[in-house]
């Protein structure tokens, strides 16, 4: 390849970099002027101001945007592993699957865990959808694995894809023993700001430390496992062929059977787009 070949690709390379993240920089804002137009049909300027300042509060206590998770131990981290026991304790989980494997309707779930669109489906959507349709037995979800806030994220002297690879594939270790999900809902609770570069061991490390009875030195070792890495892979390969451009994305269907896109209309943060597509599988 020519140097002029290589800056070109270097270029073509940044292009889609910069338009990539545009476009979520576009859909964020929309999602969030969407949410401002909602709280000012349904509450007055007071109790708007009032909301507010508990968000605030909330975020601080919680430890907001932090470059690192809460220690263990911590109120911070405490307020953390009670929210995502309380969510999805009792459900039984199978590597990157949560729900019973006799539920008759799988969804499948295309996250970054740095996607903050993926966090607000997360942390939004999901309480309900897990509440009314994966605790009763209607659903289950699959965690899979797309790239695109990481890639879209420029580091000095690290590559994306790097990183990528070990945020996802640290999650997956995790279910090897059966805690996938509570590695990725505390990521997403923690969920730093976006193009910061705050994912680094140490952060991963402290995920990690949080979820409760995850044994970390056989973490540490299935981590290596290459078979986790292949499936970050597959993963990729699959979203491919689907033609997904951005995260989330959704595949739904009969558990077994052909699996559909399911797209949202709205916003990832309602949850009625996915339990209308579960309850009308359920019917068929």
């Amino acid at each position: 390849m020519t140097p002029v070949e290589s800056d070109e690709e270097d270029l073509t390379r940044k292009q889609r970099r910069d338009q990539a993240r545009a476009q979520r920089k576009a859909m964020e804002e929309a999602e969030a002027a969407g949410a401002l137009r909602r709280k000012r049909l349904t509450q007055l300027g007071s109790a708007v101001a009032a909301v507010l300042v508990v968000v605030v509060v909330i975020l601080i206590a919680t430890g907001g945007k932090s470059s690192t998770p809460p220690k263990v131990g911590t109120k911070p981290a405490v307020h953390t592993d009670e929210a995502v026991t309380r969510l999805i304790a009792g459900i039984p989980q199978k590597g990157n699957t949560l729900g019973s494997p006799t539920a008759p309707v799988t969804l499948q779930y295309f996250g970054d865990l740095e996607c903050p669109i993926c966090r607000d489906f997360t942390n939004e959507a999901l309480p309900s959808i897990i509440s009314k349709l994966v605790r009763t037995g209607k659903l289950k979800i699959e965690y899979r694995s797309m790239s695109t806030a990481t890639e879209n994220a420029e580091r000095e002297g690290v590559e994306p894809t790097e990183i990528f690879k070990n945020q996802q594939v640290a999650a997956y270790a995790a279910g090897k023993q059966n805690k996938a999900w509570n590695f990725i809902e505390t990521f997403y609770h923690e969920q730093g700001e976006e193009d910061s570069g705050y994912v680094t061991e140490k952060f991963i490390q402290g995920i990690a430390q949080q979820v409760p009875g995850l044994n970390l030195t056989q973490w540490t070792s299935d981590r290596s496992d290459p078979e986790l890495a292949n499936e970050i892979t597959t993963d990729a390969q699959a979203a491919t062929n689907q033609g997904f451009t951005g995260t989330p994305s959704f595949l739904i269907g009969k558990t077994g059977g052909t699996m559909s896109q399911l797209t949202y209309t709205n916003s990832p943060g309602e949850p009625a787009f996915v339990e209308e597509a579960v309850e009308k599988l359920v019917k068929a």
